[in-house]
């Protein structure tokens, strides 16, 4: 696997020297042609073998040597890109070839032997049959994430501790071995239609076994007081967080949930935030551990079973068929048999179900798939569990291993991924492998989806387009990707106060606690101080960059935390790291401009992310950085392009970009769009405006790949007048999938005219004055793809006119801060694909008519729509749902 990742890292490597209008080293093709055929061979060998061979010893020890290999050509390219760079130590071409020799040498070797094992076959391969193919993305299926197959009983019963009279607070533990369905038992009451009209205030907090107060406070928070920040309570003290909680409790019927305690230290640091008020309250914690359950109560909780042999089957059914029944007779005899072996543990029948579900449906593989698993049948539970979750993995396509390794590695225990940094890392590792036409991050997402659709990775939030913005892993899966990357050495993981010696893992991540401190003294341990060949530096930690010698990275991901203000030591150590590729740090509200001026060395960067930076100016060479994909700033000055005679002959073209976030008072003339045609995701923000003639926002529409934009203007005295200057000639472009617009003050007619007849627009976000006028009526015909519509902010509407038919594939509704608005527009509760209509702060008229429309729709049967509202600030929500939803 890990030598996987490295060739295919090689390839990308050249491919990307070769492509590069100004590479900082030039390739002999006659030279490095032995190489990319070693490499070819050896990545087909890879991907067609790497199932069969009957001895795994003899592949680890190939697999080995082929990433050893593999490891020594990148440290011979990467450091002679570095010496060319910085003009240091510069090896001779003659060096630098003859070192290469050496290693397609030694990786020749390597290729006779594996060349000669498969002609004498020597025991070493299996046949190889279609058994183990991959046959690519299922139909549409139950994942079984959300299952609840046999707990129906078990289910019931919560119901009923939850709902009884009983009037004091309870807590109620759910016990159970890692696996067996807690946390899926706690999910499904936690957005039962029932569960959320009884108590006023739902949360959730994962606990495991790192944990801090002020960690668990601040996510129950964010649950109850979701309009408030992360920063401002971030902000706060411990016991002050703990006040708000207590404050926002009193009175209130809650449900709180503590997933995965470990400890009955996590409950003490917290319980007193909890009042008792005597109304029915209750607290589900979920744990591992039968002596936790016992500290926390004296009264009963429910203890998880094995499923029986019934719903094990029932089970592996809906995992592998979905909602189809088995095909033959022949594979039910053997999948009862698997389902059996897998004693009733859900996690492990859900696993081998997504391993069936992708791999061919014959009885020669179905019984294979049994005989690994009786083997381990008289293990231990948790040992039998990771047994099978192993088997699951070595049965992976070796172009997911490094992906599914790295995903279970880097980011710490229950943290909830955000797959748009994910896809970025993935993508600068070179772990994919290009596909013809498709972008790298359209394989990436490929990638993640056959990785869910297994059941190795789990979806955790959509967004409003629905597609997939965090996800998580299961702690038992990610046990087995730590054990996993810790034997192939492919991340070292460690803790701020445990770093080992780092300078020979090719990848290092480092994890602090909330309670642990950074001190200077941490970083001269002699970890940092030797050479190191680290390719990537996971961090979340102050001070760190001065004190390594990483001359060789490619990936420095730090942004969690900020550099210290003032610490531009740290700032200029970054742009010396000439190989970089992902960039992602946060300073202190400090000005990095200065330091922009050497962006341009580092030559393949892909991902640049700086938050927390003030007055920041790119530097005109930035429109040279041909491998930029994605641009995030809070605020960024972006020059216009330099215009010499070469330029002009032939401009250098961005083709990669595809983020541009945010930049300041964006001109979009025309020398800066017809470089960036593939951009996908924008945000504008416009500020203290001068000569407004050079700037051409009809311009947009040429951006014919974009899908995102989102346009904002700052609070100005004479607001309107700049605008609609601005904004008269403004044309979106048809590609346009999500539009949010603040403070704009377009007129509701220019909506018909502008937005409306947009053919893919799915999000229309309109915030503080994006609209000004008090009545808006809509059309037949536009807003054809329209599925989530949000109106916040917009005072002075007081009329809207609409019927069903003008939104009818409206799915969300969000109302906010409209004071003035008289009704909701009585066809919106005709709209047949309506799910929820949320009101915040809308006018009591508003409230009333939203509350008529939930009453009609349910005497004509239609309980598939939510409502939710909220009259006044501070005050509680009213949820009328009258079926089951999420927070």
């Amino acid at each position: 696997m890990a030598a996987y990742a490295a060739l295919i890292s090689v390839m990308n490597i050249i491919e990307q020297i070769k492509l590069h209008p100004h590479p900082p080293i030039s390739l002999d093709q006659i030279q490095i042609e032995p190489l990319v055929k070693n490499v070819t061979f050896f990545l087909d060998f890879l991907e067609c073998y790497s199932q069969l061979i009957s001895s795994k010893d003899t592949y680890h020890l190939l697999e080995s040597r082929i990433a050893n290999a593999t490891y020594a050509v990148q440290d011979i390219i990467e450091s002679h890109i570095v010496d060319q760079i910085h003009g240091a130590n510069i090896a001779s071409d003659k060096e630098f070839y003859n070192c290469l020799k050496e290693v397609i040498q030694e990786m020749d070797f390597i290729k006779k032997e594996v060349m000669q094992m498969k002609e004498n076959n020597m025991g070493l391969f299996l046949h190889k049959d279609s058994s183990t193919v991959d046959i690519g993305p299922l139909r549409s299926r139950l994942t079984g994430q959300n299952a609840t197959v046999g707990f129906d009983d078990v289910m019931e019963e919560m119901m009923d501790m939850l709902t009884g009279r009983q009037s004091t607070r309870q807590i109620i533990p759910i016990v159970g071995m890692g696996g067996i369905g807690k946390t899926t038992l706690a999910r499904n009451l936690y957005v039962s239609r029932l569960i959320v009209r009884h108590f006023d205030m739902l949360a959730w907090a994962t606990i495991s076994q790192e944990y801090s107060m002020k960690g668990i406070l601040l996510e129950i928070l964010l649950c109850i007081k979701s309009q408030e920040s992360k920063e401002t309570y971030s902000a706060m003290r411990e016991d002050e967080l703990g006040l708000v909680l207590h404050k926002t409790l009193i009175g209130r019927r809650y449900l709180i949930i503590m997933d995965d305690m470990w400890s009955i230290e996590a409950w003490e640091l917290v319980k007193f935030f909890f009042p008792d008020n005597n109304n029915g309250s209750r607290i589900i914690v979920t744990t591992r551990l039968r002596i936790v359950a016992s500290q926390l109560t004296d009264s009963r909780g429910i203890e998880m079973s094995f499923l029986d042999d019934h719903h094990s089957w029932n089970l592996l059914c809906r995992n592998v068929f979905g909602e189809q029944d088995c095909p033959n007779l022949e594979l039910e005899e053997i999948g009862k048999e698997i389902a059996k072996s897998c004693k009733g543990l859900p996690l492990s029948i859900v696993v081998i179900g997504g391993l069936l579900a992708k791999s061919a449906r014959t009885r020669e593989y179905w019984e294979y798939v049994l005989e690994n698993i009786s083997s381990i049948v008289n293990l231990e539970d948790n040992e039998r569990c990771l047994r099978i979750l192993n088997m699951s993995y070595d049965h992976l396509s070796v172009h997911l291993k490094p992906c599914f390794l790295y995903l279970g590695s880097v980011f710490p225990e229950d943290d909830k991924i955000h797959v748009s940094w994910l896809i970025k890392l993935w993508v600068a590792e070179g772990f994919l492998k290009p596909k013809s036409g498709k972008s790298m991050e359209l394989v990436a997402e490929e990638y993640l989806n056959d990785l869910i659709e297994r059941n190795l990775i789990l979806v955790h939030t959509r967004g409003s387009t629905g597609n997939i913005k965090l996800c998580n892993i299961h702690d038992l899966l990610r046990d087995l990707c730590l054990r996993q990357a810790q034997k192939e050495n492919f991340v070292c993981v460690t803790r701020l106060h445990g770093i080992p010696q780092i300078d020979t893992h090719r990848r290092v991540c480092i994890h602090r606690m909330d309670n642990e401190e950074y001190t200077p003294q941490l970083m001269s341990n002699s970890a940092f101080q030797s050479p190191s060949l680290t390719r990537s530096l996971i961090i979340d930690f102050k001070e760190v960059l001065p004190y390594l010698n990483t001359k060789m990275l490619r990936v420095l991901k730090s942004n969690d935390r900020a550099l210290y203000y003032g610490e531009t030591s740290s700032v200029e150590a970054i742009f010396r790291l000439v190989n970089l590729r992902y960039l992602a740090f946060r300073v202190d509200w400090m000005s990095i401009s200065n330091h922009l001026s050497s962006l341009h060395l580092l030559w393949n960067l892909q991902t640049l992310i700086v938050y927390g930076a003030w007055k920041t100016k790119a530097p005109p060479e930035i429109w040279k950085m041909h491998q930029l994909r994605h641009i995030e700033f809070i605020m960024l000055d972006l020059p216009d392009p330099e215009m010499d005679g070469r330029d002009r002959n032939g401009i250098t073209v961005l083709e990669n970009l595809q983020t541009l976030l945010q930049l300041r008072n964006f001109k979009c003339g025309e020398e800066v769009v017809k470089r960036i045609p593939n951009i996908k995701k924008l945000q504008v923000y416009y500020e203290n405006l001068d000569d407004l003639s050079c700037y051409c926002l009809n311009n947009l529409c040429r951006l014919e790949k974009l899908e995102s934009l989102g346009c904002i203007f700052a609070p100005e005295e004479k607001p309107i007048k700049i605008r609609s200057y601005l904004l008269q000639n403004l044309n979106f472009p048809n590609s346009l999938k999500k539009l949010s617009l603040d403070r704009t003050c377009l007129s509701w007619e220019d909506m018909s005219v502008k937005i409306g007849s947009l053919p893919l627009l799915q999000v229309l976000k309109l915030y503080t004055d994006a609209f000004k006028g008090d009545e808006w009526e809509t059309v037949e015909g536009q807003f054809c793809n329209l599925k989530f519509l949000l109106i916040e902010g917009c005072g002075e509407l007081r009329c809207w006119r609409t019927e069903s038919s003008h939104f009818p594939c409206l799915e969300q509704l969000f109302l906010r801060d409209l004071d003035e608005l008289e009704e909701i527009p009585w066809g919106i509760g005709e709209i047949p694909t309506l799910e929820t209509i949320v009101l915040k702060y809308c006018s009591d008229s508003a409230v009333f008519s939203a509350k008529e429309i939930l009453d009609e729709q349910e005497e004509y049967g239609n309980v598939l729509l939510a409502f939710v509202a909220k009259s006044k600030p501070f005050g509680s929500e009213t949820d009328f749902s009258s079926r089951e939803s999420g927070h």
